[in-house]
Order: structure tokens, then sequence, then C-alpha cells
């Protein structure tokens, strides 16, 4: 009863929950995992090999699965981060492909996301700014001329205008939110490949998301913190 009670113990794995956001930087800021890219079709290169995702694969048909260890060793690698890393290599063009998965690896790397201009406003400015001695001041321009009667006589004066701009454009806005939109559609695509696929060890995938539109309420925009995935699984 006692040794049943042990085996028992021993194969029961306490996994992590995690969001996917956490999933993606524990994988490849804390593990290092690598992107193992699709080869372009228009490159020959010397002999064949298998890509991970092939191996990771395989690995599921055959229903085994790879033991991490507690600590990193060399450049040792959790077996779940690298199927977090191939997950991402598979984006579908739909989503951007490997430019996009490229991306989300990047910020996931460096533990940030994409940089949606927050609390950035549209102002008018003028368009250059000259100064001298006298400080600072905006550059006109001649827009045309008009008759003016002065000391009872008509003299023909410049009229000035101050060319103005957009800064930032509205338009650099969108893009910038266009971005972080297409990033949310690519964790969220990661997400569900990594919840159906099945084939993390030690990890969870949960509902967890970043927000998808965090500039219509800015002040719901908690911080993160990547201490709770900072240590090694056991």
């Amino acid at each position: 009863m006692t040794m049943q009670r042990s085996i028992n113990n021993r194969g029961t794995r306490t996994k992590h929950a995690l969001g996917v956001q956490a999933v993606l930087e524990w994988a490849f800021r804390v593990e290092k995992a690598q992107l193992e890219l699709p080869v372009r079709k228009d490159v020959v290169e010397e002999g064949f090999g298998f890509g991970l995702e092939y191996v990771l694969l395989q690995r599921a048909a055959l229903g085994c699965k790879v033991d991490g260890g507690k600590h990193k060793m060399g450049s040792y690698t959790h077996a779940d981060a690298e199927v977090v890393a191939a997950t991402v290599a598979g984006m579908p063009e739909s989503l951007g492909g490997i430019r996009m998965a490229i991306s989300v690896a990047e910020l996931a790397r460096a533990g940030i996301t994409p940089d949606w201009m927050p609390g950035v406003v549209p102002r008018c400015v003028p368009v250059e700014i000259k100064s001298n001695q006298h400080g600072e001041r905006a550059t006109t321009i001649v827009v045309g001329t008009e008759q003016v009667l002065t000391r009872g006589k008509w003299r023909t004066v410049e009229v000035l205008a101050c060319p103005v701009t957009w800064r930032p454009h509205p338009e650099q806005i969108a893009s910038a939110r266009r971005g972080y939109e297409d990033w949310w559609q690519a964790l969220d695509w990661v997400r569900d490949g990594l919840v159906v696929g099945r084939m993390l060890r030690d990890i969870e995938v949960t509902e967890a998301m970043p927000k998808v539109r965090p500039w219509d309420n800015p002040a719901l925009s908690v911080p993160r913190t990547l201490r709770a995935i900072s240590e090694p699984f056991s």
C-alpha cells in the first residue's frame, strides 16, 4: 500500500498555470528558446535534416515526452520551451507568418508588448521652428500679397502663414494600434495551439490574455512581472 502510494505520488506532476504571454516570456526570455524557422524554398541546402516541429510531431505520435531537469545545465532548454518555440515558428501566413513569429519571439525575449502609443494625442504644431538670439519662433511662408492703405498711401504687403502639421500623425497612432491587434491575434493563435496540442509537460496554459484594446481604457492595464515565471520548474 505504501509503495503504491509512492508510485502514484511520483506520477502526479503539478503544472504551472500561466497565461500565454507569460509562457512566451518564460520560453524565450528565461529558457532562451530559439525559433527553428522553415528554410526558404528558393534556398538549396547541403544535406538534409529535420526541423524541430517535425521532431515534436513525431514525439507526440509516439507518445514520448522528454523529461526536463530542475536547473538549466549549459545550453539545456526545457522541453516545454522548445514546444512553445516550435508552435510560434508555425505561425500561419494569415497572421503574418515568419515575420510575426520573429516579432512575437523578440517581444517575449525583451519582456515587452508592442508600443501602441499609450496616452499619445495628435497635436497641431508648426512644421518648423527657428531659433535666434530673441528666442524661438515658427517659420512662416509667403502665401500671397495684399494692398494696404498706410498713412494715406497704398502699399503692397506680403501675407504670411505658418505651415502646421499633426504630430504624431493620427495614421501613425492607428498603425501602431493595428500592430498591437495583429500581435494579440497571434498570441491568441499560439494559446489555442498549445492548449489543443496538449504537449506541454510542466505548464498549463490558462485563458489569460493581454487586453484586446488597452487604449479603450488604459486605467485597466496592470503592469506585469516576470517573478512568477523566472524560477525553474521542478
